[in-house]
Parts: structure tokens; sequence; C-alpha cells
């Protein structure tokens, strides 16, 4: 144990008595994921008042007074940055960021610094408890680089655990605002297709067969007819890489301004042009889950941000 370790004296009531040794500590210590307890517990960090060490997180617990030495999070390998970001809510729980179209979300090869995760290590500096241990956001779903809107991070392991689960179950409310062209037959339908990588272009993903792929279900309305094209507004049920960008060209109506899976066609292709659109219209426009420590309710609106707005003014027939 290093002398820089944050020690934590838990009070085990009544109602640990029987519990796991991990859950008992989850219950008592809400900040902390049951997996991180778990490994502490095997790490030896957790003993008696004795000093006696508690090496087995599926122990029965006991009304007791625990010792927990938390070590001090790894410092996060990315270089934090001030990239004014622009927050939609925040406690020391989460952090919601309405992010900005052209915002990468992950360093990744080409992409080292000047990302959402760089500028949360500077906005989120001495919050970050740590995620398994690191002192980072914790990232459990993503937006891509040109699509605009509202993304969660968690700020310790209890949280993004939370959250996780709820990501896992398909619980999540999230809307996104998009620009499809031409007009989607029927105006309100389901789109209920696998996704996997592109057999021809492995950057791309493609509708493929359901024991090939991963199970994908998007839920699209119109909200208003444009000049060859549509705004709808798409309710994932499940959250795919690219989801709605590929379900919509699926059904042969890809969004307005993809590079990837859609070139829009003349007047459009035009209009695109002299307002130099060059991504995919597509916003994250409502986020809604269960808060995982408090229990309440979030649920948070993004506007239509002004490149987006001013194409659809353009458009109105």
């Amino acid at each position: 144990m290093q002398g820089d370790d944050q020690v934590l004296t838990v009070a085990l009531g009544d109602s640990a008595a029987g519990l796991r040794l991990d859950r008992a500590l989850a219950e008592a210590l809400p900040d902390l994921s049951r997996e991180r307890l778990k490994t502490l517990i095997k790490g030896g960090r957790v003993a008696r008042g004795d000093g006696t060490i508690l090496w087995d997180p599926s122990a029965k617990a006991a009304p007791a007074t625990l010792e927990l030495r938390l070590p001090k999070p790894a410092p996060a390998h990315n270089v934090a940055q001030d990239l004014g970001l622009v927050i939609a809510y925040e406690d020391e729980h989460l952090i919601v960021v309405d992010k900005p179209a052209g915002l990468v979300v992950h360093p990744a090869a080409g992409n080292f610094d000047g990302t959402l995760v760089n500028a949360l290590l500077h906005h989120c500096a001495g919050q970050l408890s740590g995620v398994g241990g690191v002192a980072r956001p914790g990232i459990v779903h993503r937006i891509d680089k040109d699509t605009s809107g509202l993304i969660v991070a968690a700020k310790h392991d209890k949280a993004h655990e939370g959250l996780a689960k709820q990501f896992a179950a398909h619980s999540i409310d999230r809307r996104y605002l998009a620009l499809a062209t031409g007009r989607p037959m029927p105006a309100n339908g389901t789109v209920n297709a696998a996704l996997g990588r592109s057999a021809t272009n492995r950057k791309k993903m493609a509708v493929v067969a359901e024991d090939r792929g991963k199970h994908a279900i998007t839920h699209y309305r119109t909200v208003e007819p444009l000049k060859g094209a549509t705004l709808i507004e798409c309710r994932l049920e499940t959250g795919r890489t690219h989801q709605v960008r590929v379900h919509m060209m699926h059904i042969g109506h890809p969004l307005v301004g993809d590079p990837v899976y859609g070139r829009a066609k003349k007047p459009l292709s035009d209009v695109l042009k002299a307002r130099n659109f060059t991504r995919q219209a597509l916003h994250a426009a409502h986020l809604g889950f269960i808060h995982p420590v408090t229990g309440n309710v979030i649920a948070l609106d993004s506007e239509i941000p002004p490149d987006m707005r001013e194409l659809i003014d353009i458009l109105r027939v």
C-alpha cells in the first residue's frame, strides 16, 4: 500500500449482515462500482480495524467498521485542453456536453488531441475520482465527429457502471433530428435491420444478415417536409455505429450532406455547395436517462445548430 492512498472508514450496519462483502461496500460507497470494489478487495486494500485484511469479495459481511485504502487515480495519458465546452448538465457524478460538429470524441490515430476527452480532462480537473482506477471521464456512448448534440460522461466508476447498464438495456431515450433526402414513405416508420462492417469497405457500416451483425432498430417520424428533403426525428432503440445514417440510406433516403452514405442530387446539391455544408445533417437533440446515483429522471434537449437551422430555412416549401 502506498503512503498517498486515500483511507476511507466504512461503517457497515445491520443491513449489511449476510451480504457479499463487495455488495455491502458498494451500498456504503455509492461512488465506487462493485467491479472496482472487487478489484480493491482482491488487492488487499480492505481491512478490519485490527488490521486483518479481507481478501474475498464473496465473503459474507457483518456489521463492522472497515478501512478501505483507495489508491490515487493514475493520471490519464491524454493532455487536458480548454476547448470551451457547452455544458447542458453537470453535477459531481456526471456531465452532459452539447458537442459541436467537428469535435472528435475519443483520441485515436490522427486525432491525439483536440478531442472531447481532452476537453473533459480540463473542465473536470480535480473532479474525476477515476474510472477503472484512471482519472479520466467515463464515456459510454459516442457521437460521430460531424454529428452535433448531447453526449453524457461519468466522473466516477459508480456513475459509469449505472449509465452503461442503461445503455445496454436500451432504456436511454435518445432522439436525433436529421435531414433525410426525399420523402420517406411511409412518413413514420421503423427500420429493423442488423448492422455490421461493410464487406467491401471496412471503414463503412452496412445492413447485414442478422447472424452477421448487431441487432439495430430505429424509429423515425416526419417532422416537416422540405424541398428535396424531409426533417425527421429518429428515436434509437439501439445504439450502433452510424445507425441513423445507414438505416436511412437502407430505406433509400440517406442523410443530407452525408459524405459517406449519400450523395445529394441537383438542385439540393447546389444548395449544399453554396452553403458549404459538407457534413451529415444529424443532431443528437434529446437525451433522457435515470441518474445512476440519485435516481432522478434527467431529460435534456439541444437546439438545432445554426448550420442545420439555416439549411432548413432555405429548404422550406
